[in-house]
């Protein structure tokens, strides 16, 4: 059974390329979902897709690419719009 959760990444994790390593990541991992900018400076992430789906990615967003620093990830529950097929930036 597929499940949705959103991911709030606080830290130094704009202009660092989160999102793009993000999408590589859930890509990776068969994951669909989006991943945006947030005005006030995190990254927000819906992922879609299996249990052990989402506790890898879940893992990975705890830390990001070495580019980035990750202070705080909060997940809550999230649903997809109708016609999302696959991941991607800022759907």
């Amino acid at each position: 059974m597929k499940q949705c959760l959103i991911a709030r990444v606080q830290g130094s994790v704009q202009g660092v390329g989160f999102r793009y390593h993000t999408e590589r990541k859930a890509t990776e991992l068969g994951i669909i979902g989006w991943v945006s900018n947030r005005s006030d400076g995190s990254v927000e992430a819906c992922i879609c897709g299996y249990p052990e789906q989402i506790k890898a990615m879940q893992q990975w967003l705890q830390h990001g690419p070495a580019s980035a620093r990750v202070d705080h990830v909060a997940f809550s529950a999230g649903h997809l719009p109708e016609n999302c097929k696959d991941f991607r930036t800022s759907y």
